[in-house]
């Protein structure tokens, strides 16, 4: 055999995987990079804002609304694009929705919304097919930039914090809340059993508080708790400062004038009651509370667990009113009482009125009485432009009611007195015409001449609550038959009502449960004074009765009390009103802490 010479191959001749040389490799590798280049700058452009709206269809239409809300334009300068919101970022998602994309460029040729109307027409279906793959996924593009386990709610409203920390606790996800922040919100076209199924928790979306909320959560709360110590106190010394300016106004008024006058008049506009006081209270051993009461306009029962209360899951889950909008009951009653509100909750705007007033409640007891005073200050005269002579209750420029009940009223625990209010009560927006009324065959059973009176829900045999094929919320016409209402007040299903007029002499003794019912109870007495622009209204009431229809308050017990104020010369759902709160004996941690004398 002949030697023959072995000659190495060269480097980019060596062979690799399947025979491919080098250089093949090489070659291969700079062509698969231009392509990936090529293939991933050309998906990026598709990604654009640009690219999203350089057809005339969503320029026109879903951009002109994007425009004007926060994703667009902020004070921080971050804008989420089209694409942050419905392209998916991991790339396997990316190439499913690039794909499913095709789809809708074959809608775009066709010409299936090529036109404003054309785009209303299919509007909720576009939202819904959004709705729910946000939905599935558990909001992935929304968390994108929002975390729950990273915000923060030292920097959130207090409403806000109760919700998210909801969200973490049941399982709900963000387009469960947040629909139409960037497009025109059409949820309200959704049915019933659309919305409930797409905004029900999730188990699996639930999520372990994390440690930097719960941290957060206790040091702002801490910090409120703070701030209203603070005002209190401040609010304490300007009360103190007022009365000695009245009390000196006063003794001057009957130094001109003389002391057997009942009432007279100084640039302060001083009235002094005409009688003497019969209630002998130590009002420095009384504990003071300041709450705010608001206009609530015609918002009711059905309308708090109803699809356009955000808070229903929250409060039907347990949480109280308070919880949520005890920060902002000012802003409540403002937008409600002008119309700005956007649920709409007044239709028949009285200008002027106010929104909201602030009122300090001082509370203490005896061994027999508890002793209630309510003071607030009067405000200006508006005139309701839909009544002759803009007074609704001339012969009363003021009432005054609070109620009381246990935890065996449903809602009572976290609504208060709420738990009576009902849509179809006189003058809320499904109270039947009189003629319906008196012609029923209720009317022997409930007193229908002035109208519905406040009931409760568990007096009737159902609450229609969502208004389907038109009908009217509420129950009014549901009522059970007086077995099954009997069977009711034996388990102190009731709210204990006292109800004073101004000018009156006593007390309205009475309770609510299939209606409105002043029967006298256990009876009470008042006091009740408009001085220098301040009223006052001192109530004294038996602690226990044995009476059905009144509540006994007994030591160790926690109370569900609510309260209404009719300022000038109001009536009917024209009032204010308290959220629900917490009364008990000598407790520190009821908001109506009523203390011993």
């Amino acid at each position: 055999m002949a030697n023959s010479k072995f000659t190495k191959p060269s480097f980019w001749s060596r062979r690799l995987m399947l025979g491919t040389t080098v250089a093949g490799a090489v070659v291969f590798f700079v062509v698969g990079v231009i392509f990936w280049g090529g293939f991933n700058t050309a998906m990026e452009a598709t990604n654009t804002l640009e690219f999203c709206t350089s057809c005339h269809e969503m320029e026109d239409n879903v951009y002109q609304e994007y425009k004007p809300t926060i994703h667009f334009s902020n004070r921080t300068g971050v804008r989420a694009e089209c694409s942050d919101c419905h392209v998916p970022d991991p790339w396997v998602h990316k190439m499913v929705r690039k794909v499913q994309a095709s789809k809708e460029v074959f809608y775009w040729l066709t010409g299936k919304i090529d036109t404003p109307e054309k785009f209303q027409e299919h509007r909720l279906s576009l939202a819904k097919n959004v709705w729910q793959a946000m939905k599935d996924t558990d909001s992935r593009e929304c968390r994108n930039c929002h975390n729950l386990e990273s915000m923060n709610p030292e920097f959130q409203k207090p409403r806000a914090r109760k919700q998210h920390l909801n969200a973490m606790e049941t399982g709900q996800t963000c387009i469960d809340c947040h629909k139409g922040i960037a497009h025109h919100n059409v949820r309200d076209k959704l049915t019933d059993e659309e919305l409930e199924a797409l905004e029900a928790p999730n188990p699996k979306f639930i999520r372990e508080i994390p440690e930097i909320y719960s941290i957060g959560l206790a040091k702002i709360e801490a910090e409120e708790a703070e701030q209203v110590a603070r005002e209190k106190a401040a609010k304490e010394a300007q009360k103190i400062a007022e009365q000695e300016r009245i009390d000196a106004a006063v003794a001057q008024a009957l130094a001109n004038v003389g002391a057997t006058k009942s009432t007279v008049s100084t640039p302060a506009t001083v009235e002094i009651p005409s009688t003497v006081s019969s209630i002998h209270v130590d009002w420095s051993k009384a504990n003071s509370t300041d709450l705010n009461v608001f206009y609530p306009g015609t918002a009711s029962m059905e309308w708090i667990l109803g699809r356009n209360h955000g808070g229903k899951r929250a409060f039907t889950k347990g949480d109280r009113c308070i919880a949520c909008h005890g920060d902002e009951i000012t802003d409540i009653g403002q937008a409600i009482v002008s119309g700005e509100s956007d649920k709409e909750l007044e239709p028949n705007i009285i200008p002027g009125k106010r929104g909201s007033f602030p009122v300090t409640i001082n509370a203490t007891h005896d061994n027999e009485y508890m002793y209630l005073r309510f003071s607030w200050s009067e405000g200006q005269h508006a005139p309701v432009p839909f009544v002759d002579g803009g007074k609704m209750d001339p012969e009363h420029p003021m009432k005054l009611a609070f109620m009381l009940a246990t935890d065996d009223v449903e809602y009572a625990d976290r609504a208060g007195c709420w738990a009576t209010c009902h849509a179809d009560a006189n003058s809320m927006p499904d109270t039947p015409v009189k003629e319906t009324l008196i012609g029923s065959d209720l009317a022997s059973r409930l007193d229908l001449n002035s109208g519905v009176t406040k009931y409760l829900a568990e007096t009737r045999t159902n609450i229609e609550l969502r208004g389907r094929g038109g009908k009217a919320l509420g129950g009014w016409d549901k009522l059970k038959d007086e077995k099954a209402i009997n069977a009711v007040l034996s388990k102190n299903q009731f709210m204990d009502l006292l109800r004073y007029k101004s000018g009156a002499e006593t007390v309205e003794d009475g309770n609510i449960s299939k209606e409105r019912n002043m029967h006298g109870g256990q009876g009470a007495e008042v006091e009740a004074s408009l001085k220098a622009g301040i009223w006052s209204v001192i109530i004294k009431r038996k602690l226990l009765s044995d009476k059905i229809g009144d509540v006994s308050i007994e030591a160790g017990k926690v109370y569900n009390f609510g309260f209404a104020i009719h300022d000038d010369y109001s009536s009917a759902r024209y009032h204010h009103v308290s959220f629900g709160y917490k009364l008990a004996l000598d407790n520190a941690n009821a908001e109506i802490n009523v203390k011993a004398q």
